[in-house]
């Protein structure tokens, strides 16, 4: 087995979500449950098929975020895992729990716009992630300053009243 990283390129303010599921159906339900949940959503997804023709299955509502899906997919090569790009004011927020409600999904490894690594084993059979690397560590704890900075962070952008 070897253990490598794989880089998720995308622009920095670009939002996705990363996750595992089991079936090929899983991107047609993708689809339809993200545009049931947020009324003109922009997004593309890539599902990595594991078994029968193994393609990397695709579909979204976004050219560039398609692009984006396909293209990570194709580097990350994972049998069964999928990765869903979202548009500009587009939030995993708004739309993590729809996606982990859709029945084939077994996992979400991350949702974020962070810089992001995925940690991938290869073996004879194929490829799997065993997790990733989502932003950067810590560098120390939040004082007053940056409390009150949070706060309002989140009443600015609507999350909290």
């Amino acid at each position: 087995m070897q253990l490598t990283t794989v880089k998720v390129d995308k622009p920095d303010e670009t939002n996705f979500i990363l996750g595992q599921a089991h079936f090929i159906k899983t991107v047609e339900d993708l689809h339809e449950a993200l545009v049931a949940a947020v009324p003109g959503i922009k997004f593309g997804l890539a599902f990595c098929e594991a078994s029968g023709q193994c393609l990397v299955r695709w579909s979204g509502t976004d050219p560039a975020m398609i692009e984006l899906a396909q293209n990570n997919a194709t580097a990350l090569a994972a049998g069964h895992s999928f990765i869903i790009f979202l548009g500009d004011g587009f939030y995993p927020l708004n739309v993590l729990n729809t996606v982990k409600a859709v029945p084939e999904v077994c996992r979400i490894f991350c949702a974020t716009a962070n810089p992001t690594e995925v940690i991938v084993a290869q073996t004879t059979q194929g490829r799997g992630i065993l997790g990733v690397v989502d932003g950067f560590s810590p560098k120390g704890l939040e004082g007053d300053d940056d409390i009150a900075w949070r706060k309002t962070l989140l009443r600015k952008i609507g999350y909290k009243l």
